[in-house]
């Protein structure tokens, strides 16, 4: 009667075994490289995802803590020669602290208010570190140009990026499984449906937005970590700016937000696409980018409002109810 369930297993076990062999496969610089950005993508993404898909909170300011990780690395570097992996528990502060702060003055609001609150506080303090010389200004903070000692984690090939970043994946989708299957993870999904119908049940609401936001943005200072160490340079705008978040949200929601490997899909997706549009038109590909960013969502919006999960949802309940019926 179980047998059938070996078969998601197995296709489980061979995903497991693609992923790890990806470097050893495809070897060339560029598509290692690649491989690294897509997994790092996917981790701020699966981050957003926790206040974003689980509890309904659209924030489009997260690039303040990815910045948060990003700067705090490189600023220890800058004051004290550390290894920049060493400033990650300062940028989990730093990120934690801003989301109590902006979090507590602005999860209060509903929709579409809350989200243009997120921008205005982004850019407020996007502006703030572009002003000020302790960040290197406009100009930003560079990382060490040579590998002084193997905590400085800089590797000549992507190989070893892709295999760290992929650890701290593995990590964040653990912890976000084990919120689904706790109480938080039943408030969250029940605040996400309705804020006033959960009230009424009982569930304190803003407290735990707060520790959805709280917990994603601790994430997203780690990717942000990651990402400074591997590129080993930072600025405002490409670290900061608002364009940091709306690629969290659209790999999110092209994946499918609020399940647990929509953002894995979505990076899958737009990463090389991001890449490709770069390769092929130059310097205009960026702005190309967008523009299909724009008409992937347009088209998800009207044909799979749920992401790219939902038809493989939809798919794998009509086999558990075949299933069932055979067993019968």
């Amino acid at each position: 009667m179980k047998a059938p369930g070996i078969v998601p297993l197995a296709l489980w076990g061979v995903a497991g075994a693609l992923v790890l062999a990806y470097p050893l496969v495809f070897s060339d610089a560029f598509y290692t490289r690649m491989g690294a950005l897509v997994v790092l993508s996917a981790i701020s993404a699966a981050a957003w995802n926790i206040v974003g898909g689980y509890a309904g909170q659209v924030s489009v300011g997260h690039a303040v803590f990815f910045g948060a990780g990003a700067y705090a690395s490189l600023l220890v570097y800058k004051l004290w020669a550390w290894p920049p992996i060493l400033g990650a528990p300062l940028g989990i502060l730093a990120a934690v602290a801003l989301a109590v702060v902006v979090g507590l003055a602005t999860l209060r609001l509903k929709g579409h208010y809350f989200s243009m609150a997120t921008i205005a506080v982004a850019e407020l303090l996007r502006i703030l570190v572009a002003n000020w010389d302790l960040l290197g200004g406009a100009m930003g903070l560079s990382g060490p140009a040579a590998p002084r000692t193997v905590w400085d984690l800089i590797f000549r090939s992507s190989t070893p990026y892709y295999y760290l970043f992929l650890a701290v994946l593995a990590l964040l989708l653990g912890v976000t499984a084990r919120i689904q299957r706790t109480r938080m993870g039943y408030y969250l999904r029940a605040i996400h449906a309705g804020e006033r119908a959960a009230r009424s049940l009982g569930v304190p609401v803003t407290r735990y937005k707060l520790y959805a936001y709280m917990i994603s943005a601790a994430f997203t200072s780690v990717a942000g970590t990651l990402y400074a160490v591997m590129i080993g340079f930072v600025e405002p705008e490409g670290t900061m700016g608002i364009l940091v978040s709306v690629q969290m949200i659209i790999v999110c929601a092209l994946g499918g937000a609020g399940t647990l490997l929509g953002p894995v899909v979505g990076a899958l997706i737009l990463i090389p696409l991001a890449n490709a549009t770069n390769i092929w038109f130059g310097s205009s590909g960026t702005g190309l980018t967008f523009l299909v960013y724009g008409g992937i969502i347009l088209l998800i919006a009207r044909f799979e409002p749920g992401g790219l999960m939902e038809p493989w949802r939809r798919i794998a309940g009509r086999l558990k109810r075949r299933e069932a019926a055979g067993a019968a």
